[in-house]
């Protein structure tokens, strides 16, 4: 039984990440939201473009007006009016200034501006009492970046801001990696999907639901395969088919010790390399991973519960790398208070799901109501949060600190 540490090592090395140069897809800007920049980006484009005004007031030399005063003010000649978009066409002499917008362009001789506030306009002459800081409010051009460098480093989630630096630069599509494919199939006789007649012994399907949404929300392409028998023939046929159409296989069901659990030998007999088939962990413990050529596989626990904390702390991080992203491939862990008595047999690293909040400045974490029940998935309504509770304790009270990981 390897310990989580161990078992989180072994899938990551594991991992082969996507190429980005053979997985790369190119799509328009609009559709980029939540993808992976696959390469570096680079932008012949200065930012700013050209030497622009922060404010709106006068464009001027600061050599006019270094010895204005109050009592003494300096009094120039207004000879241009310059909005954003319009390209000036005066140069500044000495006397003189320019009427301008936030985000005009400055013009030539002109090196500083004065807002307008601390201005008094007369017809063509303006007012200037109180002498500016060289270069005030004037943004250089290439003072926020620099043509032919770095903009954007690949390996990054993008997300609205990025896609803004994107149009800016004047991109209108953008290489992002492929999403990665995930086939997912449930295990057992005992399972049915939700608008069949339940009939005595039988239970919903709801894994592959929750799967699904899961490996969508972080970035895959599904694969959904349904509900496979109890039968190691058809189990190895479907195996067979998920591994050669997909980058990753998740299996729910079928990896415990059970008579009917064929998970496990129908890895080996199609060339699997079988890593590992329990963890130290609760809930979780019969977790298989296993590698193909070009497949990763992972047989989850039936128990609802079990399986998603399985793929909250496994899957999530092995899809991210797996998808080019550059860092960041698991969830955030935080050491806060706990507002509820947490257990465990300090035999197992124990994950218990509920509410991560804020509250009067600090993060809190409340334990989810109901049964600490693997099959209790009640119980993971509004859930998002687990209490990490390391082997060797058994007990965390409340008001006491806990490490908590949010998926």
């Amino acid at each position: 039984m390897l310990s989580v540490r161990d078992a989180e090592a072994t899938i990551l090395n594991a991992v082969k990440p996507l190429d980005n140069q053979l997985d790369v897809e190119f799509v328009d800007l609009l559709m980029a939201n939540n993808r992976i920049l696959a390469t570096p980006v680079i932008s012949s484009l200065n930012f700013p473009h050209w030497d622009n005004s922060a404010m709106d007031g006068y464009a001027v030399r600061y050599a006019d007006l270094q010895y204005a005063r109050s009592d003494q003010p300096v009094v120039l000649e207004v000879v241009e009016e310059i909005p954003a978009g319009y390209q000036p066409l005066v140069t500044i002499q000495p006397g003189q200034a320019a009427r301008i917008f936030t985000g005009g362009v400055m013009p030539n001789g002109a090196d500083t501006v004065v807002m307008q506030e601390k201005t008094h306009r007369q017809d063509h002459r303006v007012l200037i009492f109180i002498p500016p800081q060289p270069q005030e409010f004037v943004r250089h051009k290439g003072d926020f970046y620099q043509a032919g460098t770095e903009l954007l480093p690949g390996g990054i989630t993008l997300n609205a801001t990025e896609i803004a630096i994107l149009a800016a630069a004047g991109r209108e599509q953008v290489g992002v990696f492929r999403r990665p494919k995930v086939a997912i199939f449930s295990c057992g006789n005992e399972l049915v999907m939700p608008e069949q007649l339940l009939q005595p012994g039988q239970i919903v399907d709801s894994n592959q639901f929750a799967l699904a949404t899961l490996m969508r929300e972080w970035g895959a392409e599904v694969i959904l395969l349904g509900i496979v028998q109890d039968d190691p023939a058809t189990l190895k046929e479907i195996i067979d088919y998920a591994i050669a159409n997909a980058d990753i296989v998740i299996s729910t069901g079928g990896v415990s010790v059970g008579d009917y659990d064929y998970i496990g030998r129908s890895l080996k007999s199609l060339g699997g390399k079988v890593h590992f088939q329990s963890v130290q962990m609760r809930p979780g413990k019969p977790l298989t991973f296993a590698t193909f050529p070009n497949c990763l596989y992972f047989g989850l626990p039936g128990n609802p519960v079990s399986a998603l904390v399985t793929c909250w702390r496994f899957i999530k991080p092995a899809i991210k790398r797996m998808a080019g992203l550059s860092q960041g491939w698991g969830g955030n862990y935080f050491r806060v208070r706990s507002q509820s008595q947490l257990q465990s047999n300090g035999k197992m690293e124990t994950y218990i799901c509920g509410k991560l909040y804020l509250a009067n400045g600090s993060y809190h974490f409340q334990a989810s109501p109901g049964s600490d029940n693997s099959g209790n998935l009640v119980s993971l309504a509004q859930t998002n949060a687990l209490a990490v509770i390391p082997v060797g304790q058994t007990l965390v009270s409340p008001g006491e600190e806990v490490v908590v990981l949010q998926p």
